[in-house]
């Protein structure tokens, strides 16, 4: 809890500076809502999709996957947000967390530590530093998350210090967490966690990154530590032909004692062709690895390995509205999936959505 304290105090201390500094200040309001509706031709009885997939999890029904408000204070020296969510993600995603914390999507408050270049201090929950892929749709390439996406932490909650240089090519930011997706940190766990941030962008058609977390997911007196790599790449080759390529790379202790790892990783391309101001296409190819389950647990012989295609279309309704529709398979070396009862290699599914902001 002492992030949420750090958290509470920041925020209080950016609005009490606020009073000083409303001539430069900027505060905003704003909101996000996707409902959407998924058939998972496995035709899952209790309607819920495989445990893997924290966003559009739902079968055969329509929902509300991610619903937000947001207020952000922005000024020369402090800056602010605080977003209260609902939605079936937030269900998932945060049915570990305590109490009214099960709510909150973003609760962040910031100090700029120079004042000459652009170096910040961050303490509180706010999005994760990993992958190019967030739990708000309208920002992602795709409808549905890669399986590499739904699988590492969509938000964090820590302190983090982040430089941008002066030409904004280059973004650098070292974290303290309190782990792989908490905001409170488990019981019987005092081991801090870490990530690190780099992310190039030499002009406005290149964007390179890599990204890295080293932390302990068990109590003290089983500690297994885990080290994770990310990087990714987003080239837009022209107005109409993008491509981003990931790459995953864990490992972590198989025992407290013993000096072996199990590792995962997962590579993903995903291509966007955008055909006209309203219409676009985009498939995306992807193979996720974790033989030993330690991210995803099968129970099987060969653990979890699977590859998967997608393809969607999407329709700009207006700027702020989109409206799109995805087919997506999988098929796993191992039967990892249920159908009727029994356990099938392949998960096929489509899914509708439409998402607004305001």
């Amino acid at each position: 809890m002492k992030t949420i304290y750090l958290t509470l105090f920041l925020l209080i201390s950016t609005f009490a500076s606020a009073q000083l500094d409303t001539s430069k200040a900027n505060v905003s309001f704003s909101g996000f809502a996707e409902v959407y509706y998924s058939y998972d031709f496995n035709q899952p009885k209790d309607h819920n999709r495989p445990a893997f997939f924290y966003s559009h999890n739902r079968h055969n029904e329509f929902s509300l996957n991610l619903g937000f408000v947001k207020a952000a204070y922005n000024s020369d020296k402090v800056r602010a947000n605080l977003a209260l969510g609902v939605g079936t993600y937030m269900n998932v995603n945060y049915s570990a967390e305590p109490g009214v914390l099960k709510n909150v999507f973003e609760a962040n408050g910031g100090i700029k530590l120079s004042a000459k270049k652009n170096l910040w201090l961050d303490a509180g929950i706010f999005a994760s530093h990993i992958g190019f892929e967030s739990a708000v749709s309208k920002d992602c390439w795709a409808l549905t998350r890669s399986i590499l996406g739904e699988n590492c932490p969509y938000y964090e909650s820590g302190a983090k210090i982040s430089y941008t240089s002066d030409n904004s090519k280059w973004f650098l930011c070292g974290l303290i967490l309190n782990g792989w997706q908490h905001i409170q940190r488990p019981d019987w766990n005092n081991t801090p966690a870490f990530g690190s941030q780099i992310t190039f962008t030499p002009n406005d058609k290149i964007t390179l990154n890599y990204s890295t977390y080293v932390g302990n997911e068990k109590p003290d007196s089983a500690k297994q530590m885990r080290y994770f790599h990310n990087f990714y790449g987003m080239i837009h080759f022209t107005d109409k032909f993008h491509l981003t390529a990931g790459f995953d790379y864990g490992m972590e202790k198989s025992s407290p004692t013993g000096s072996a790892f199990n590792s995962w990783y997962s590579p993903v391309v995903i291509v966007k062709v955008v055909l006209n101001s309203q219409w676009a296409v985009v498939g995306r190819a992807e193979y996720y690895v974790d033989k030993k389950g330690v991210i995803i647990a099968s129970g099987t012989e060969n653990g979890f390995q699977t590859t998967g295609y997608s393809i969607n279309l999407d329709y700009k309704v207006r700027e702020n509205a989109i409206w799109r529709i995805e087919a997506r398979t999988l098929n796993s070396k191992d039967k990892v999936f249920l159908k009727d009862g029994n356990t099938v290699n392949t998960n096929t599914f489509v899914t509708t959505s439409l998402a607004i902001s305001f």
